[in-house]
């Protein structure tokens, strides 16, 4: 299977995020690339790197006001007197509605939807390279390949049309299905990731022409807590084409998998003929969110239905945090594809 990254994703090294009140190390660390990659070697991939498409495929789902401030912030943030080392909000606005600052401080509360979003020096730019290796991924797909993977780090399917959130800057998985939809195919997103996409839903959710999916621990209780739920279908033109499938938490293999085929079900009804599969490994039962329990047996069961649908896929890479099974599953899931 071929596979996309580029070395400049490494330079986004955050170190910290709050939660539970507390200033905790942050978990989506560059560490990941090397367990990532070397997983997904393991499992058959060979690795290059994307060409630059260039800011259209970003700014086709990302506002310009947004990418102007994530290009700028860290820069601005440094000048303000006693500032700490990474762009973290202490204010965000009650609506979207309120008005837009021109303070740094306010832009960040603006932009930043909760504290575990840090910008650093090189945030922008590693964010810039994980969209466009999103991009080199569904040109593989439009192209012909049956399958391909994208090392997609920092990770996006929590990233808004102007909403930075949950470790996310740039929507990843959007940008990929926007960029097969221009290519004259029909998308669907399905995200694995243990976290509901917000953002993916956000982005798409007044749309019909992308389906999104999500199978993920019932947000009533989790992260991210007000979206996700059952009831969201999509608003105006897009209602019917938003799928949350919340799983109790703790759900095992054979209650996910059983989850798996109503997607399955609900995507062939929608006529895709390319499937972006927002995959994220933090289902694990080891992962340290703690949100299902599925297996890495299981996450090769995962692959093999994913490749029983017949669909061109693009595996683009969200959750799965430092654990001693994280290799593992990934290789599980790209193998029990590539055999199935």
């Amino acid at each position: 299977m071929k596979a996309i990254f580029d070395e400049r994703q490494w330079k986004h090294d955050p170190k910290h995020f709050m939660a539970n009140g507390a200033i905790l190390p942050n978990p989506e660390q560059p560490k990941r690339i090397e367990i990532l990659k070397a997983a997904a070697e393991t499992a058959g991939c060979v690795f290059d790197a994307p060409g630059d498409a260039g800011m259209g495929p970003i700014a086709a789902l990302h506002t310009a006001e947004y990418i102007a401030f994530l290009k700028n912030i860290y820069t601005r943030w440094r000048h303000i007197e006693g500032a700490g080392a990474e762009v973290i909000p202490n204010i965000h606005p009650a609506n979207r509605a309120d008005t837009y600052p021109k303070s740094a401080i306010g832009q960040a509360g603006y932009h930043q939807v909760d504290t575990s979003c840090p910008i650093m020096e090189h945030t922008f730019e590693a964010a810039y390279w994980s969209a466009q290796s999103a991009v080199a991924g569904a040109d593989l797909i439009a192209g012909g390949e049956r399958g391909a993977y994208v090392l997609s780090r920092p990770p996006g399917h929590h990233a808004y049309a102007d909403l930075a959130g949950g470790f996310c800057f740039f929507n990843n998985s959007g940008i990929a299905a926007e960029r097969l939809l221009k290519a004259g195919k029909r998308p669907v997103i399905l995200d694995v990731d243990v976290h509901h996409g917000n953002g993916t839903q956000g982005i798409f959710y007044r749309r019909s022409d992308v389906l999104t999916i999500s199978i993920h621990a019932d947000p009533a209780r989790f992260y991210p807590f007000f979206w996700g739920h059952a009831h969201e279908r999509g608003e105006g033109d897009g209602i019917g084409y938003n799928f949350n499938l919340p799983l109790e938490r703790g759900t095992g293999d054979d209650a996910y998998l059983k989850t798996l085929d109503t997607a399955f079900e609900r995507t062939m009804a929608f006529g895709a003929d390319v499937l972006v599969v927002a995959l994220g490994l933090d289902a694990h039962i080891d992962d340290p969110f703690r949100g299902l329990a599925v297996t890495t047996p299981g996450f090769a069961r995962i692959g093999a239905a994913i490749a029983g649908l017949g669909l061109p896929v693009l595996f683009v890479q969200e959750g799965g945090y430092v654990s001693d099974a994280l290799g593992d599953n990934l290789t599980h899931v790209l193998q029990g594809f590539s055999e199935a």
